[in-house]
Protein backbone atom coordinates (compact mmCIF):
# COMPACT_ATOMS: atom_id res chain seq x y z
CA UNK A 1 0.00 0.00 0.00
CA UNK A 2 2.51 2.62 1.09
CA UNK A 3 5.21 1.23 -1.61
CA UNK A 4 2.66 2.19 -4.10
CA UNK A 5 2.36 5.82 -2.58
CA UNK A 6 6.21 6.11 -2.62
CA UNK A 7 6.46 4.77 -5.97
CA UNK A 8 4.57 7.61 -7.11
CA UNK A 9 6.14 10.05 -5.14
CA UNK A 10 8.93 8.83 -6.35
CA UNK A 11 8.07 10.81 -9.60
CA UNK A 12 8.32 14.17 -7.56
CA UNK A 13 11.12 13.69 -5.21
CA UNK A 14 13.81 10.69 -5.37
CA UNK A 15 14.10 10.59 -1.85
CA UNK A 16 10.74 8.56 -1.75
CA UNK A 17 13.03 5.72 -4.14
CA UNK A 18 14.09 4.47 -1.01
CA UNK A 19 11.28 2.48 -0.12
CA UNK A 20 12.31 0.07 -3.49
CA UNK A 21 14.87 -1.31 -1.48
CA UNK A 22 13.80 -4.33 0.20
CA UNK A 23 16.00 -4.32 3.32
CA UNK A 24 14.58 -0.86 4.31
CA UNK A 25 10.64 -2.05 3.51
CA UNK A 26 12.01 -5.16 6.62
CA UNK A 27 13.13 -2.53 9.02
CA UNK A 28 10.21 -0.77 8.62
CA UNK A 29 7.71 -3.31 8.34
CA UNK A 30 9.41 -4.86 11.91
CA UNK A 31 8.99 -1.80 13.71
CA UNK A 32 5.94 -1.09 12.59
CA UNK A 33 4.72 -5.00 13.61
CA UNK A 34 6.11 -4.32 17.05
CA UNK A 35 4.66 -0.76 17.36
CA UNK A 36 1.55 -1.92 17.04
CA UNK A 37 1.77 -5.17 19.41
CA UNK A 38 3.18 -2.73 21.98
CA UNK A 39 0.34 -0.24 21.49
CA UNK A 40 -2.80 -2.52 20.87
CA UNK A 41 -1.47 -5.75 23.10
CA UNK A 42 -3.02 -3.67 26.71
CA UNK A 43 -6.26 -3.29 24.59
CA UNK A 44 -6.88 -7.26 23.46
CA UNK A 45 -5.92 -8.14 26.67
CA UNK A 46 -8.33 -6.38 28.25
CA UNK A 47 -10.68 -7.60 25.92
CA UNK A 48 -10.07 -11.03 26.40
CA UNK A 49 -9.74 -11.08 29.25
CA UNK A 50 -13.81 -9.90 29.23
CA UNK A 51 -14.71 -13.43 28.00
CA UNK A 52 -13.60 -14.64 31.19
CA UNK A 53 -12.04 -17.99 30.08
CA UNK A 54 -8.42 -18.89 30.35
CA UNK A 55 -6.51 -21.59 29.26
CA UNK A 56 -7.22 -24.84 30.13
CA UNK A 57 -4.67 -26.41 32.57
CA UNK A 58 -3.21 -30.19 32.26
CA UNK A 59 -4.20 -31.55 35.37
CA UNK A 60 -1.54 -34.05 34.92
CA UNK A 61 0.57 -31.04 34.22
CA UNK A 62 3.87 -29.67 36.87
CA UNK A 63 1.42 -27.86 39.95
CA UNK A 64 3.47 -24.55 39.03
CA UNK A 65 1.08 -24.25 36.29
CA UNK A 66 -2.62 -24.21 38.31
CA UNK A 67 -1.76 -20.76 39.08
CA UNK A 68 -2.03 -19.62 35.61
CA UNK A 69 -5.77 -20.65 35.02
CA UNK A 70 -8.00 -18.18 33.96
CA UNK A 71 -4.91 -15.90 32.40
CA UNK A 72 -6.53 -14.70 28.84
CA UNK A 73 -5.35 -16.61 25.86
CA UNK A 74 -6.11 -16.22 21.85
CA UNK A 75 -3.44 -13.78 21.93
CA UNK A 76 -2.33 -15.06 18.66
CA UNK A 77 -4.47 -12.96 17.35
CA UNK A 78 -2.86 -9.76 18.18
CA UNK A 79 0.24 -11.05 16.50
CA UNK A 80 -1.75 -11.81 12.95
CA UNK A 81 -3.40 -8.53 13.11
CA UNK A 82 0.12 -6.57 13.22
CA UNK A 83 2.09 -8.84 11.33
CA UNK A 84 -1.33 -8.61 8.07
CA UNK A 85 -1.14 -4.47 9.46
CA UNK A 86 2.51 -4.34 8.65
CA UNK A 87 2.68 -6.56 5.54
CA UNK A 88 -0.19 -4.71 3.80
CA UNK A 89 1.55 -1.19 4.69
CA UNK A 90 5.22 -2.41 3.77
CA UNK A 91 4.50 -5.34 1.01
CA UNK A 92 4.46 -5.25 -2.41
CA UNK A 93 0.57 -6.54 -2.81
CA UNK A 94 1.27 -7.29 -6.82
CA UNK A 95 3.70 -10.22 -5.25
CA UNK A 96 2.11 -13.95 -5.42
CA UNK A 97 4.02 -15.27 -2.76
CA UNK A 98 2.88 -12.37 -0.37
CA UNK A 99 -0.67 -13.42 -0.54
CA UNK A 100 -0.03 -17.09 -0.51
CA UNK A 101 1.92 -17.03 2.75
CA UNK A 102 -0.88 -14.40 4.05
CA UNK A 103 -3.64 -16.31 2.98
CA UNK A 104 -2.45 -19.66 4.58
CA UNK A 105 -1.60 -17.30 7.94
CA UNK A 106 -5.43 -16.18 7.87
CA UNK A 107 -6.63 -19.87 7.12
CA UNK A 108 -4.97 -21.65 9.90
CA UNK A 109 -5.65 -18.65 12.26
CA UNK A 110 -8.89 -19.02 11.22
CA UNK A 111 -8.70 -23.03 12.56
CA UNK A 112 -7.34 -22.07 15.66
CA UNK A 113 -9.36 -19.32 16.60
CA UNK A 114 -12.62 -21.60 16.15
CA UNK A 115 -10.50 -24.23 18.64
CA UNK A 116 -9.82 -21.57 20.72
CA UNK A 117 -13.30 -20.43 20.79
CA UNK A 118 -14.71 -23.94 21.46
CA UNK A 119 -12.82 -24.69 24.53
CA UNK A 120 -12.74 -20.92 26.38
CA UNK A 121 -15.70 -19.64 25.12
CA UNK A 122 -17.51 -22.24 24.64
CA UNK A 123 -16.42 -24.26 27.90
CA UNK A 124 -15.58 -27.26 26.26
CA UNK A 125 -12.15 -28.52 26.82
CA UNK A 126 -11.85 -30.64 24.13
CA UNK A 127 -12.10 -27.97 21.55
CA UNK A 128 -12.66 -28.77 18.16
CA UNK A 129 -12.84 -32.21 16.77
CA UNK A 130 -9.27 -33.49 16.02
CA UNK A 131 -10.57 -35.31 12.84
CA UNK A 132 -12.29 -32.06 11.79
CA UNK A 133 -8.71 -29.87 12.61
CA UNK A 134 -6.75 -32.19 10.92
CA UNK A 135 -9.11 -32.09 7.49
CA UNK A 136 -9.17 -28.45 7.31
CA UNK A 137 -5.06 -28.23 7.99
CA UNK A 138 -4.78 -30.97 5.28
CA UNK A 139 -7.41 -28.83 2.85
CA UNK A 140 -5.62 -25.14 3.25
CA UNK A 141 -1.87 -27.29 3.31
CA UNK A 142 -2.77 -28.85 -0.28
CA UNK A 143 -4.36 -26.07 -1.44
CA UNK A 144 -0.94 -23.98 -0.80
CA UNK A 145 0.41 -26.69 -1.98
CA UNK A 146 -1.16 -27.13 -5.14
CA UNK A 147 -0.87 -23.44 -5.91
CA UNK A 148 2.62 -23.07 -5.59
CA UNK A 149 3.08 -25.97 -8.08
CA UNK A 150 1.16 -24.28 -10.40
CA UNK A 151 2.15 -21.06 -10.83
CA UNK A 152 5.96 -21.58 -9.90
CA UNK A 153 7.81 -19.50 -12.54
CA UNK A 154 11.40 -21.69 -12.60
CA UNK A 155 12.12 -25.24 -12.30
CA UNK A 156 14.16 -24.39 -9.26
CA UNK A 157 10.65 -23.61 -7.58
CA UNK A 158 9.45 -27.00 -7.30
CA UNK A 159 13.03 -29.21 -7.01
CA UNK A 160 13.97 -30.64 -3.61
CA UNK A 161 17.66 -29.29 -2.58
CA UNK A 162 19.94 -30.92 0.30
CA UNK A 163 21.22 -28.39 2.38
CA UNK A 164 25.48 -28.78 2.11
CA UNK A 165 25.47 -30.68 -1.15
CA UNK A 166 25.59 -27.83 -4.33
CA UNK A 167 25.07 -30.78 -6.46
CA UNK A 168 22.43 -32.85 -4.96
CA UNK A 169 18.88 -31.30 -6.42
CA UNK A 170 15.67 -33.38 -6.84
CA UNK A 171 13.22 -32.25 -9.45
CA UNK A 172 9.63 -33.07 -7.80
CA UNK A 173 6.42 -33.50 -9.91
CA UNK A 174 3.06 -32.02 -8.93
CA UNK A 175 2.73 -35.50 -6.43
CA UNK A 176 5.86 -35.51 -4.84
CA UNK A 177 6.19 -31.40 -4.09
CA UNK A 178 2.52 -30.94 -3.27
CA UNK A 179 3.13 -33.85 -0.52
CA UNK A 180 6.24 -32.52 0.65
CA UNK A 181 4.31 -28.97 0.87
CA UNK A 182 1.80 -30.18 2.53
CA UNK A 183 3.92 -32.23 4.95
CA UNK A 184 6.40 -29.14 5.82
CA UNK A 185 2.80 -26.45 6.22
CA UNK A 186 0.65 -29.01 8.48
CA UNK A 187 3.85 -30.47 10.20
CA UNK A 188 5.22 -27.51 11.65
CA UNK A 189 1.78 -25.92 12.39
CA UNK A 190 1.40 -28.65 14.69
CA UNK A 191 4.91 -28.32 15.52
CA UNK A 192 5.04 -24.74 17.03
CA UNK A 193 1.23 -25.29 18.77
CA UNK A 194 2.73 -28.54 21.10
CA UNK A 195 5.40 -26.45 22.00
CA UNK A 196 3.47 -23.33 22.96
CA UNK A 197 2.91 -24.94 26.93
CA UNK A 198 5.30 -22.07 28.86
CA UNK A 199 5.46 -18.89 28.69
CA UNK A 200 7.46 -17.25 25.55
CA UNK A 201 8.70 -20.85 24.95
CA UNK A 202 7.58 -20.97 20.99
CA UNK A 203 7.43 -17.44 20.45
CA UNK A 204 11.17 -16.57 21.01
CA UNK A 205 11.94 -19.87 18.46
CA UNK A 206 9.22 -18.91 16.22
CA UNK A 207 11.46 -15.07 15.82
CA UNK A 208 14.39 -16.47 15.35
CA UNK A 209 13.52 -18.72 12.65
CA UNK A 210 11.25 -16.23 10.74
CA UNK A 211 14.48 -13.66 10.75
CA UNK A 212 16.55 -16.43 9.21
CA UNK A 213 14.33 -17.51 6.73
CA UNK A 214 13.87 -13.72 5.83
CA UNK A 215 18.11 -14.20 5.08
CA UNK A 216 16.97 -16.90 3.22
CA UNK A 217 14.36 -15.18 1.57
CA UNK A 218 16.31 -12.34 0.38
CA UNK A 219 19.21 -14.12 -1.04
CA UNK A 220 16.83 -16.44 -2.81
CA UNK A 221 14.78 -13.76 -4.64
CA UNK A 222 18.51 -12.03 -5.59
CA UNK A 223 19.97 -13.39 -8.83
CA UNK A 224 23.42 -12.62 -8.33
CA UNK A 225 23.36 -13.36 -4.64
CA UNK A 226 21.42 -16.83 -4.97
CA UNK A 227 24.49 -17.52 -7.81
CA UNK A 228 27.19 -16.80 -5.49
CA UNK A 229 25.88 -19.13 -2.72
CA UNK A 230 24.52 -21.72 -4.55
CA UNK A 231 21.27 -21.54 -3.18
CA UNK A 232 17.75 -22.27 -5.82
CA UNK A 233 16.91 -18.60 -7.15
CA UNK A 234 13.46 -18.17 -7.18
CA UNK A 235 12.06 -14.75 -8.63
CA UNK A 236 10.10 -12.99 -6.26
CA UNK A 237 11.10 -14.96 -3.04
CA UNK A 238 12.91 -11.85 -1.95
CA UNK A 239 9.34 -9.91 -0.98
CA UNK A 240 8.89 -12.28 1.91
CA UNK A 241 11.62 -10.62 3.19
CA UNK A 242 8.79 -8.51 4.57
CA UNK A 243 6.68 -11.01 6.09
CA UNK A 244 9.60 -12.55 8.07
CA UNK A 245 10.31 -9.70 9.15
CA UNK A 246 7.14 -8.32 10.77
CA UNK A 247 6.77 -12.00 12.32
CA UNK A 248 9.95 -11.17 14.12
CA UNK A 249 8.61 -7.63 15.37
CA UNK A 250 4.90 -8.86 16.36
CA UNK A 251 6.79 -11.83 18.08
CA UNK A 252 9.12 -9.38 20.03
CA UNK A 253 5.92 -7.51 20.69
CA UNK A 254 3.95 -10.27 21.71
CA UNK A 255 6.93 -11.30 24.08
CA UNK A 256 7.02 -8.45 26.33
CA UNK A 257 3.33 -9.44 28.02
CA UNK A 258 3.65 -13.32 27.17
CA UNK A 259 6.86 -13.36 29.21
CA UNK A 260 7.17 -15.14 32.22
CA UNK A 261 4.57 -14.72 34.07
CA UNK A 262 2.71 -14.40 30.71
CA UNK A 263 -0.02 -12.03 31.14
CA UNK A 264 -1.43 -14.04 27.97
CA UNK A 265 -1.20 -17.26 26.06
CA UNK A 266 -0.98 -17.35 22.42
CA UNK A 267 -3.32 -20.12 21.90
CA UNK A 268 -4.26 -22.06 18.51
CA UNK A 269 -4.96 -19.10 16.54
CA UNK A 270 -1.16 -18.36 16.78
CA UNK A 271 0.71 -21.04 17.07
CA UNK A 272 -1.29 -22.89 14.00
CA UNK A 273 -1.01 -20.01 11.97
CA UNK A 274 2.83 -19.34 12.63
CA UNK A 275 4.10 -22.69 12.31
CA UNK A 276 2.12 -22.62 8.99
CA UNK A 277 3.36 -19.58 7.45
CA UNK A 278 6.91 -21.05 8.23
CA UNK A 279 6.89 -23.99 6.77
CA UNK A 280 5.01 -22.21 3.52
CA UNK A 281 7.65 -19.65 3.71
CA UNK A 282 10.06 -22.74 3.55
CA UNK A 283 8.96 -24.45 0.72
CA UNK A 284 8.86 -21.16 -1.37
CA UNK A 285 12.70 -20.41 -0.72
CA UNK A 286 13.17 -24.13 -1.48
CA UNK A 287 14.68 -24.56 2.36
CA UNK A 288 13.04 -27.35 3.88
CA UNK A 289 15.32 -29.41 5.06
CA UNK A 290 17.36 -26.06 6.54
CA UNK A 291 14.01 -25.37 8.33
CA UNK A 292 14.06 -28.66 10.22
CA UNK A 293 17.48 -27.49 11.69
CA UNK A 294 16.78 -24.27 12.72
CA UNK A 295 13.05 -25.00 13.79
CA UNK A 296 14.78 -28.22 15.73
CA UNK A 297 13.11 -27.40 18.85
CA UNK A 298 9.98 -27.67 17.05
CA UNK A 299 10.64 -30.65 16.08
CA UNK A 300 12.31 -32.21 19.14
CA UNK A 301 9.04 -31.52 21.12
CA UNK A 302 7.06 -33.15 18.16
CA UNK A 303 8.87 -35.79 17.67
CA UNK A 304 9.06 -36.33 22.13
CA UNK A 305 4.95 -36.69 21.81
CA UNK A 306 5.25 -39.12 19.10
CA UNK A 307 7.55 -41.49 20.96
CA UNK A 308 6.07 -41.37 24.78
CA UNK A 309 2.40 -42.49 22.45
CA UNK A 310 4.53 -45.25 20.73
CA UNK A 311 6.04 -46.45 24.15
CA UNK A 312 3.04 -45.98 25.91
CA UNK A 313 1.15 -48.13 23.37
CA UNK A 314 3.31 -50.99 22.74
CA UNK A 315 4.96 -51.10 25.83
CA UNK A 316 2.88 -49.37 28.43
CA UNK A 317 5.23 -47.73 29.58
CA UNK A 318 5.97 -43.91 29.43
CA UNK A 319 9.81 -42.71 27.90
CA UNK A 320 9.75 -38.93 29.11
CA UNK A 321 7.64 -38.29 32.49
CA UNK A 322 5.52 -36.32 30.46
CA UNK A 323 5.31 -34.84 27.22
CA UNK A 324 6.01 -32.47 25.14
CA UNK A 325 9.23 -32.73 26.40
CA UNK A 326 9.56 -29.44 27.90
CA UNK A 327 7.07 -30.58 31.09
CA UNK A 328 9.76 -33.73 31.55
CA UNK A 329 11.92 -30.90 32.47
CA UNK A 330 9.62 -29.49 34.86
CA UNK A 331 8.62 -32.15 36.44
CA UNK A 332 12.62 -33.39 36.75
CA UNK A 333 12.76 -30.09 38.97
CA UNK A 334 13.82 -26.99 36.42
CA UNK A 335 11.93 -23.94 37.19
CA UNK A 336 10.10 -22.95 34.25
CA UNK A 337 12.17 -19.83 33.63
CA UNK A 338 15.12 -21.97 33.79
CA UNK A 339 13.52 -24.65 31.09
CA UNK A 340 12.37 -21.26 28.91
CA UNK A 341 15.78 -19.47 28.13
CA UNK A 342 18.00 -23.01 27.79
CA UNK A 343 15.28 -23.97 24.89
CA UNK A 344 16.02 -20.58 23.78
CA UNK A 345 19.75 -21.09 23.76
CA UNK A 346 19.24 -24.21 22.05
CA UNK A 347 17.44 -22.31 19.31
CA UNK A 348 20.26 -19.35 18.74
CA UNK A 349 22.85 -22.85 17.86
CA UNK A 350 20.09 -24.32 15.51
CA UNK A 351 19.19 -21.27 13.75
CA UNK A 352 22.80 -20.09 13.36
CA UNK A 353 23.62 -23.72 12.31
CA UNK A 354 21.17 -23.18 9.90
CA UNK A 355 22.22 -20.14 8.84
CA UNK A 356 25.72 -21.62 8.37
CA UNK A 357 24.27 -23.58 5.40
CA UNK A 358 24.51 -20.53 2.92
CA UNK A 359 28.49 -20.68 2.83
CA UNK A 360 28.89 -24.64 3.02
CA UNK A 361 28.62 -26.30 -0.01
Amino acid sequence: MLLELARWLEQLQSLFGLFNYLTIRGILSALTALALSLWWGPAVIRRLGQLKGGQPIRKDGPQSHFSKAGTPTMGGALILLTVLASVLLWGDLRNKYVWVVLAVMVAFGWIGWWDDWIKIVKRDPNGMKSRTKYALQSLFGLAAGLYLYLYADVPAATTFYVPLFKSVALPLGGVGFVAIAYLWIVGFSNAVNLTDGLDGLAIMPTVLVATALGVFAYAAGHAEFARYLQIPAVPGAGELVVICAAIAGAGLGFLWFNTYPAMVFMGDIGALALGAVLGTIAVIVRQELVLVIMGGIFVIETLSVMIQVASFKLTGKRVFRMAPIHHHFELKGWPEPRVIVRFWIISVVLVLVGLATLKVR
